[in-house]
Order: structure tokens, then C-alpha cells, then sequence
């Protein structure tokens, strides 16, 4: 190992487990919006002891999460500096790129030009083509998807186009082929979509259900991140979940696939059993994806408990040289209008076995402050965005 304070750096991001509302978050309509809060409310208290004795319960105050006498991590919350407020804005921002201009959203579904595009080059229909949630459209359109082949089109609050379509009645492969066309079509000023995701299911009408085989793909980060940095020096950079997806691969040495948050867990352990010098980059999609959108408070709370319940797992199997990283990429108030991401703080955990204690960080004004920190640790070229804590966070040793 090099002179790095630590040999490996384990980053979760919790997607969408915001702490309360932003300085701005009137502009984007999110005034009010605090997703860890208002869940906690309405489970009565939510029980996460591992994240309480971290300092979860430190940061803001969440019914049923005690503030820590002696919180192990240091903690704080970060505030996000780019202008928007979905998975691609805060990944890329959390390794040091700041987004000044928002990618576009299709509020009344794509314009028929893109469709009529799509269809050529496909040579399959488009039903759909407006906002909806994914399991909705699937059970509303899903029949006539199946009898037709055509292609069910929809989008959301985020810049996304999304193609949902059945495993029997359009090969994996061919939905694969198929996004990539509507990626190449989606990359020009006119519409510059931020993700296009395929959304594979099977089932039969009344029964649909969505598979696993779902893939992102991102534009590609306008400049290089931290990752780009990490990977040209001989670091290691472990992408689990829809992390490689979301950078579009850029500095991605590994990428390890998840179907749910728990095998998330289940790869971001097995990543510590190796021995290699470098970060392991996890995305816990289900707190957004299933729970967020969908304006589940109950089911959110239950997988917050749930994640909670393998910490233990991931403390355990940190080495002495090893930091833990805990935070969010934006909001998604199960409790607020619509089903929009919201604008909102991120907490901030960063625990090692060095530590004698933690202790309060200063409120960060961008996300960026991770990224900073990682490149710091490993002594690559810093971002233009953030500061690194890594001299507040590495001056106690037990």
C-alpha cells in the first residue's frame, strides 16, 4: 500500500434517503419535504440502531432514532449544488461534477418526432409515450403490449425514457438493441435524456412482473469524475448496483450487478473479502425505486430497517486501513404530492475502526466533498468542486 490514509474506501449511497428539505427547495416545489422524516412519523418510530449508534440520529431529529451519546462516525449533511435533483445530477455530482444546466423533461410524454423515429428504426409501434409509473403502465398497456408487440414508452419526473416489453414477446436481446437506439437517438440538444432504461417483464395480464434484467443507459459524465482519476492511476474502482450504469462505465474497473438491496449487501461483503486498494461504489436503488416513487412510507420504512439489519455485517468485515462512506444521491418523500424526487439534504456517515470517536462535521455545500475526500485519500488530481474532510476525519487513533 501507498502512503494513503485508507487502503479502501466502501461508498453507499442510500438512493433517494434525503434528511429534509434544502435552502432551495421552494424553487423545485419541495418545500416541507423530508423523506427519513416523514417516514419515520408514520412507522410510529423507525428502528435503526446500527445507523443511531453511527449518528444518524445526530444529524437531524428522526422519531425513533436517538441522537448517539458518543456517535462512532462523524456526520453531517451535504447540500446539493447542481440544478437538479435526480440519480445521475447527485452520482456525478458526489464524484466531483457539478450539473449547471438540467436535463430535459417530457412532462407531456416525447415529441412525436422522436416516437416516429424510435418506430423506424425499430420497426415496432410505441403505446404509451407519457408519464407513468412503471408498474401502472405495465398492467394497463401490458395486454395490448402482448398482442401487438409493440413497445410500451413512458417517462417520469426525471429525464428518462423508459421501454417496457415482455421477455416472450420481445427477446432480451432485441430490448437491449432497442434502448441503445433510443439512446442514440435521445444524445442530440433536442433532447438530451439523461437515462434510457429497459424495463423487461413477464407474467400475463393481471399478473405482471417486472424481472431483473433491467439496464440503464446514461449519458456519458460530461468530464472526467474522480472515478476517471482513480482508474488511470492503478486504483481500484468496484461499481455494484447501477453505479457502472450511471457513469456509462467511465472509470469503472469492475462492475458488479444487484437485483435488489440485499444482494447489494450481499456483493458490497463479498467485495470485502478481497484485497485490492481502491473504492467499492454501492447504489441501493429499491429505497427509490419501489418505495419512493411509489409513495410507500411503510414498505420504505421497512427496507430502511432492513438495510440497518446487515450493517453489522459490513462493520464487521472492515479492515483497520478501511473507511465506510454512508450517504444519498437526493429525496423521495413518500409522503410528498406527486411522485417526484425532492429536494433535500443527504446525510453523511463516514466511519473507520482508526476512529476513537466521532464527532459533528461542517454542513457541506455540495456533494462534490466526497469526491474530494476519495481523491485526497489517494493522492489523484482533485475535483474543481468540493473540499475533502479527510484532515478532520484522520486525526484520532485508538
Amino acid at each position: 500500500m501507498k502512503d494513503f490514509t485508507y487502503k479502501r474506501i466502501f461508498l453507499i449511497v442510500m438512493d433517494s434517503v434525503g434528511i429534509g428539505e434544502a435552502p432551495d427547495a421552494k424553487s423545485f416545489g419541495d418545500e416541507g419535504a423530508h423523506t427519513l422524516g416523514h417516514i419515520a412519523e408514520k412507522m410510529g418510530g423507525l428502528h435503526m440502531p446500527n445507523m443511531a449508534k453511527l449518528g444518524l440520529g445526530n444529524i437531524e431529529k428522526i422519531q425513533g432514532i436517538q441522537p448517539a451519546d458518543q456517535p462512532h462516525a462523524y456526520y453531517t449533511k451535504l447540500q446539493e449544488a447542481s440544478v437538479g435533483k435526480d440519480t445521475m445530477t447527485g452520482h456525478w455530482e458526489i464524484m466531483g461534477l457539478v450539473v449547471d444546466t438540467p436535463f430535459q423533461v417530457f412532462p407531456d410524454g416525447f415529441p412525436e418526432e422522436l416516437v416516429s423515429e424510435l418506430e423506424a428504426k425499430t420497426g415496432r409501434k410505441v403505446i404509451g409515450n407519457k408519464p407513468a409509473s412503471g408498474t401502472v403502465i405495465m398492467d394497463e398497456l401490458g395486454k395490448e403490449h402482448m398482442e401487438t408487440g409493440a413497445l410500451i414508452v413512458y417517462t417520469s419526473a426525471d429525464s428518462v425514457l423508459q421501454i417496457a416489453a415482455h421477455e416472450d414477446i420481445v427477446p432480451l436481446e432485441e430490448q437491449y438493441k432497442i434502448c441503445e437506439i433510443a439512446r442514440e437517438l435521445t444524445l442530440n440538444e433536442k433532447y438530451m435524456v439523461g437515462r434510457v432504461i429497459a424495463r423487461p417483464f413477464i407474467g400475463q395480464p393481471g399478473s405482471f412482473t417486472r424481472t431483473s434484467n433491467r439496464h440503464d443507459y446514461a449519458l456519458k459524465p460530461f468530464g472526467r469524475t474522480v472515478m476517471n482519476e482513480l482508474k488511470d492511476a492503478g486504483i481500484d474502482v468496484v461499481a455494484i448496483g447501477k453505479i457502472n450504469d450511471i457513469y456509462d462505465g467511465e472509470g469503472v474497473t469492475e462492475a458488479v450487478r444487484t437485483t435488489s438491496n440485499m444482494d447489494g449487501m450481499d456483493q458490497l461483503i463479498r467485495s470485502m473479502s478481497k484485497d485490492f486498494t481502491g473504492i467499492s461504489f454501492l447504489n441501493l436503488v429499491d429505497f427509490d425505486a419501489l418505495f419512493g416513487h411509489r409513495r410507500d412510507p411503510e414498505g420504505y420504512g421497512k427496507a430502511l430497517e432492513e438495510y440497518d439489519e446487515r450493517l453489522p455485517e459490513v462493520l464487521s468485515n472492515l479492515e483497520k486501513d478501511d473507511l465506510l462512506i454512508i450517504t444519498a444521491d437526493h429525496g423521495n418523500d413518500p409522503i410528498h404530492h406527486g411522485t417526484d424526487h425532492t429536494r433535500e439534504y443527504v446525510p453523511l456517515l463516514v466511519y473507520s475502526k482508526k476512529m476513537a470517536s466521532g464527532k459533528e462535521l461542517p454542513i457541506g455545500k455540495t456533494f462534490a466533498n466526497i469526491g474530494a475526500t476519495i481523491a485526497d485519500n489517494f493522492k489523484v488530481k482533485m475535483p474543481a468542486a468540493g473540499e475533502s474532510f479527510l484532515h478532520l476525519i484522520s486525526g484520532e487513533r485508538k
